[in-house]
């Protein structure tokens, strides 16, 4: 799933290619992709694109005098870039394309989705914040104004597990499963750790850590062209996705939970005391 660090990249890369540009079409090709209808698609044709930003894991693309194109890629979507687009309009059908957004120099972008579960989402929209899940988002975790103790006040408010609170967009905007793992290492807190128990030094631990996993890993996105941000994401993972393998720190093997839809890892020496943790059915160390 594309998280702050790669949304940010993506918004870095489409608002460099689709800066002054115009809106030709706008196809969407899958049935469930569209969200909204008032204003329709069409209300972005013939439009200059001003800018993309960025909310949470939201990408925001904004016209002159006109509606916003927001979309979340969900699991599974991804933009891919075209230089020269097909003469041909796409035809539905059972492949990944889900949107075509095409320009009038003949470039464009297609937004896509891997597997069965569609959940991609894109808006047309006034405002962004007419989108829902962009209304309810919480503060951004690399704003200047979100320090250490805008961060402790709102884990105070909070009794649950720290993975659960990091993912949280209500919460916190942009952490996914990935980055929530990655910060809780750096942290060498368990993810099972509840969030109103944290000491002080331990709230001003787990702040730097999501504020440097974060930005360590916008800098190492930043220039990469789309469809290389997802290997890159891959590269700069030091415990998700890597069970089995030694920890780069302590070299203890990185162990794994199983969640119904997805898992988290960890590692045992840095997080847990040594301990392992227990399946996430039971949602407790073993002793």
């Amino acid at each position: 799933m594309p998280e702050l660090p790669e949304v940010e990249a993506l918004k870095d890369f489409l608002d460099e290619h689709l800066a002054d540009r115009t809106i030709a079409r706008v196809l969407p090709v899958a049935f469930h992709v569209l969200k909204t209808y008032d204003p329709p698609v069409t209300a972005l044709e013939g439009r200059e694109v001003t800018g993309v930003t960025r909310h949470g894991k939201f990408l925001d693309l904004s016209t002159a005098d006109g509606p916003h194109l927001v979309t979340h890629l969900a699991r599974a979507g991804w933009v891919r870039w075209q230089d020269k687009l097909p003469d041909a309009p796409p035809r539905p059908g059972k492949g990944p394309l889900a949107l075509r957004v095409a320009l009038d120099t003949g470039e464009g972008f297609d937004l896509t989705e891997a597997g069965t579960q569609k959940r991609l989402a894109v808006y047309v929209v006034r405002d962004p914040a007419d989108v829902p899940g962009i209304a309810r988002l919480g503060p951004d975790p690399l704003a200047d104004g979100f320090d250490r103790d805008a961060f402790a006040a709102l884990l105070a408010g909070e009794r649950r597990r720290l993975k659960g609170a990091l993912r949280d967009q209500s919460l916190i905007a942009g952490i996914g499963n990935a980055y929530s793992d990655e910060i809780l290492h750096a942290a060498k807190m368990s993810p099972f750790k509840i969030t109103n128990t944290l000491s002080d030094e331990e709230t001003t631990a787990l702040h730097t850590a999501m504020r440097e996993t974060l930005k360590g890993a916008v800098e190492r996105s930043r220039g990469t062209a789309a469809g290389r941000l997802k290997a890159e994401k891959k590269t700069g993972l030091r415990v998700h996705g890597r069970t089995g393998e030694p920890c780069p720190v302590c070299g203890d093997t990185i162990r794994e939970v199983s969640f119904a839809d997805s898992s988290l890892q960890y590692c045992p020496t840095c997080q847990t005391g040594g301990k392992p943790l227990a399946d996430r059915r039971l949602s407790r160390l073993l002793k």
